[in-house]
């Protein structure tokens, strides 16, 4: 295994799937030295093959990285990867009894409930190490490509430490607030909007073809009118592919907006908010995933939709 120079910029990452994966070949490629974990030994076998360094487990980042990045699914992995027996402040108490006392930083990525966020970064603090609230947004495509954007909560000065991985990882990084927490909530809010789109998507062109239009057709008319929505064209070529026979290989799992949505609805009811729309687009997900569309992608709202009978 190849390894970059050990006086190049450095960083962990920890959970390399589809965004993981593609912010550690965005490192990579601009010269930074990246150690990766992944419980997928095939996700760190291929940034192996890319010059990526190769570690154990959690524990491991945190004695050899000061910049770990959590990019895993949920709060559950988030915590087992932070606190768990091989976590990451294991290897920092590990770290600090066999060299000199580090400072060390936990970039948080995964969409998660801001509580959860809020704690995660309190008990990190306990012992020492600081955290960036950090969601993220776009896509795998844009964050290889450093595009993607990057919701920031956390301290000024801490940012600005952590400055140039960020600019490395992101043209559009937004500081929403010095709050942690408050990157998690500006995630959810985009991400039920996300959701609310694509579900009316899936809606209407399910509509469409009840009414007998041309699907293709009908979706260049939307993608060129006042329906339009990034996500809803994403989605729907998808569900056009193959001639109409679709392609639902999970890009995007179903599972995740339908967390996305759920955690979204339970933040506004801690908000005292009642919207008429998030509550609703949640529970279509919640129909996909008891409908059997855990495992595709969730462009196969559509499926879902278009076996609605009349009203």
């Amino acid at each position: 295994m190849a390894v970059q120079e050990r006086g190049s910029p450095a960083v962990a990452i920890i959970g390399v799937g589809n965004m993981g994966g593609a912010m550690a070949e965005r490192l990579l490629s601009l010269g930074w030295r990246v150690g990766v974990h992944d419980v997928e030994a095939k996700k760190q076998q291929f940034l192996d093959r890319k010059c990526a360094q190769t570690l154990a487990n959690s524990a491991c980042a945190a004695m050899h990285f000061v910049a770990i990045i959590i990019c895993v699914v949920d709060a559950a992995q988030t915590e087992e990867v932070l606190f768990g027996q091989y976590g990451v402040v294991n290897g920092v108490v590990q770290g600090q009894q066999v060299s000199e006392l580090r400072s060390h930083t936990v970039l948080l990525c995964p969409t998660i409930a801001p509580a959860d966020t809020e704690r995660f970064a309190a008990r990190l603090a306990e012992h020492g190490i600081a955290c960036i609230d950090a969601p993220m947004s776009g896509g795998p495509a844009r964050a290889r490509a450093g595009s993607m954007s990057l919701m920031l909560a956390g301290p000024d000065a801490l940012l600005q430490q952590h400055a140039a991985l960020l600019q490395a990882l992101s043209s559009h990084c937004f500081h929403v607030s010095q709050r942690v927490g408050d990157g998690a909530r500006t995630k959810l809010v985009n991400n039920l909007l996300a959701g609310i789109n694509l579900v009316g998507a899936a809606e209407c062109l399910a509509l469409a073809e009840r009414m007998g239009l041309d699907l293709p057709t009908t979706q260049r008319v939307i993608e060129q009118s006042s329906g339009q929505s990034w996500i809803g064209t994403d989605r729907m070529q998808r569900v056009l592919a193959n001639g109409g026979v679709g392609d639902y290989a999970a890009r995007a799992h179903m599972g995740l907006l339908a967390k996305d949505t759920r955690l979204a609805v339970e933040a506004a009811q801690a908000s005292a908010y009642a919207g008429p729309l998030g509550a609703h687009a949640a529970a279509v997900f919640a129909q996909a995933l008891a409908a059997g569309f855990a495992d595709e992608d969730d462009a196969a709202l559509f499926k879902l939709l278009r076996t609605r009978g009349a009203a």
